[in-house]
């Protein structure tokens, strides 16, 4: 009785540790996963081919929803600069988000439409702002003049969308200057 005893608390205690085992090996297989699909999805918001800035990136946290108000709110700002959008202005954000991946439809574009829609709150810069310095300080530098590129020259666009007078002169006005300057402070702080 003692060798059966012993024998089924044995096999207990195996099954226990491999039910264990195999748990653990399940919730590193669903973190795998999980950190595989965030890269996918934020390669295919951002456009960033480089699997080093990409796991970089994931490793900060930073996911695809993020990314989406990162690549927009710049764009966004400088639309609403002088206090008002034309269709111009909008259609230029609207097409710097798409090449962002962001579509209709997506709880990034609602965003965005609520934003083009209605002015965000003040704070929006500031935090994004933020978020860049954060950011840039864990980039290599050549990530960090990539990043300012990408990220300031759709706001250009955007900036130039309008201005001058038909089409001559300078086609970014002053407060739209002030904006991508704020913009630009962020990826040198």
């Amino acid at each position: 009785m003692t060798k059966e005893f012993l024998g089924d608390r044995k096999k207990a205690l195996e099954e226990s540790f491999f039910a264990r085992e195999n748990a653990r090996l399940l919730e590193q297989l669903k973190a795998e996963r999980s950190t595989h699909e965030t890269r996918e999805a934020l390669a295919k918001v951002s456009g960033i081919e480089s699997a080093e800035i990409l796991e970089k990136l994931c490793a900060l946290g930073v996911q695809a929803d993020t990314w989406t108000a990162v690549s927009i709110a710049p764009l966004v700002e400088v639309a609403w600069a002088d206090g008002k959008i034309n269709d111009a202005e909008r259609q230029a954000v609207l097409s710097g988000a798409e090449a962002n991946g962001i579509v209709n439809g997506s709880p990034g574009y609602q965003l965005l439409e609520s934003w083009l829609a209605h002015r965000p709150d003040g704070r929006l810069l500031e935090v994004w702002g933020a978020f860049i310095v954060g950011l840039c300080a864990e980039l290599e530098e050549s990530d960090r003049e990539s990043l300012k590129e990408q990220i300031l020259g759709r706001a250009r666009s955007v900036a130039e969308a309008t201005g001058g007078f038909l089409g001559l002169g300078n086609r970014v006005s002053s407060e739209e200057e002030i904006i991508l300057a704020e913009l630009a402070k962020a990826f040198e702080d």
